[in-house]
């Protein structure tokens, strides 16, 4: 077997396949991405009339993300349809105006997978087959079924204490539409070619989702915007857009610098590998900028780490803590809590449900720390 064939699980890498599956229905005329979603939700509660396929797309629509719920372990270990997951959340209040602001939602992508199969007559599965995969001739790719066995599929790991174990098992109905993917590097660069052509999409309907939403408000991920499925930022003064997945026991990049007919996939089978800066770090070798070799994580004294407690704010006003657990960093965001891997005494990585991020921190003279830099280019100030 070559290692190019192996299965991987995509997780988040999903959504843009979701977003494919919109855009094709779109182009067959059997749906419009400015349609309320009360057009396809039976029962649909008043606060969604105004809430449009295109907020569902670009993360703006208000509705909660259940992945953020409290009691969401329960519910990843067990069978689920997508009717029992949308009633999860579905009667929640909106946490914001549709199209106000934008807020990484996995509610958002279950509906559209459930509005892709009752306006196709297919199951999802089915309908990314015979629309995606087939015409493409990417024959590793598919819904990830845990029972079926899967030639060639990866086993995933988790690092605990700092040993290796096996991932937490993980049922692929509760992630659905939003993330139950699994696909090979060699299938994920046949649909990575088929995005520069018109075989599946018309050239207006491809640039749409490479085009970032205006109508919204960045939070943590200020520095990227967002289309459909693919964030979208500049690195390297080029324009790229890219999606990240993370799912129990597999990481998965995929990365395209649009003028430049450059892009980088990585697949990863151990939950923390962090293939936002490996790939940052191959495309430099690319276009000839600097980067950082691999490098063990180093113990950092404590003194260092309690000067880098404090909160931080972005350019547009999001508010972000971190404190110090022993000999830890935590980052709290919302109600979620995640640990800062050490890199050097200065910079750190933080894995996050749909991208990973480097934090760099600068002290003065001193030692005192004013602000950091996320991904090396957007500054968060510390303000206590």
């Amino acid at each position: 077997m070559f290692p190019t064939q192996t299965k991987f699980r995509l997780g988040s890498v999903s959504k843009q396949f979701n977003a494919m599956a919109i855009m094709l229905l779109q182009q067959q005329g059997k749906l419009s991405v400015q349609d309320s979603v009360c057009k396809y939700v039976p029962a649909c509660p008043s606060a969604w009339q105004p809430v449009t396929i295109h907020h569902l797309l670009t993360h703006t629509s208000g509705i909660p993300s259940y992945t953020e719920f409290p009691d969401n372990d329960d519910f990843e270990r067990k069978p689920m349809t997508v009717t029992a997951t949308i009633e999860r959340f579905k009667n929640k209040p909106l946490e914001f105006k549709p199209g106000e602001r934008f807020h990484y939602d996995n509610s958002g992508y279950a509906l559209l997978g459930y509005i892709v199969e009752l306006v196709s007559g297919k199951s999802y599965e089915e309908f990314l087959r015979e629309n995606i995969f087939a015409p493409l001739g990417m024959v590793n790719s598919g819904y990830d079924h845990p029972q079926t066995i899967l030639k060639h599929r990866a086993a995933g790991y988790a690092r605990r204490r700092g040993t290796l174990v096996n991932a937490t098992y993980m049922e692929m109905d509760t992630p659905f539409s939003g993330g139950a993917l699994y696909s090979t590097v060699e299938d994920m660069y046949l649909w990575d070619q088929a995005l520069d052509t018109e075989k599946l999409l018309k050239r207006q309907s491809l640039d749409a989702m490479f085009t970032a939403s205006t109508d919204a408000e960045f939070g943590w991920h200020g520095y990227t915007r967002y289309g459909y499925g693919w964030h979208i930022m500049r690195q390297f003064n080029r324009r790229l857009v890219y999606h990240t997945g993370h799912i129990p026991g597999f990481v998965a990049y995929i990365g395209r610098y649009l003028d430049d007919r450059v892009s980088i996939i990585i697949l990863s089978n151990r939950e923390d590998a962090s293939v936002r800066r490996a790939s940052r770090d191959l495309a430099a070798m690319v276009f000839g900028q600097k980067y950082n070799l691999p490098r063990t994580s180093p113990k950092v004294a404590a003194h260092i780490l309690d000067a880098y407690v404090g909160q931080y704010q972005l350019p547009d006003g999001f508010l972000f803590t971190i404190t110090r657990e022993d000999d830890k960093l935590i980052v709290i965001l919302g109600q979620g809590r995640f640990e800062l891997f050490p890199q050097s005494e200065k910079e750190f990585e933080l894995f996050l449900p749909d991208a990973d991020d480097q934090l760099m921190f600068v002290p003065d003279e001193k030692g005192h720390v004013g602000h950091m830099l996320i991904n090396w280019d957007t500054q968060a100030k510390k303000i206590k």
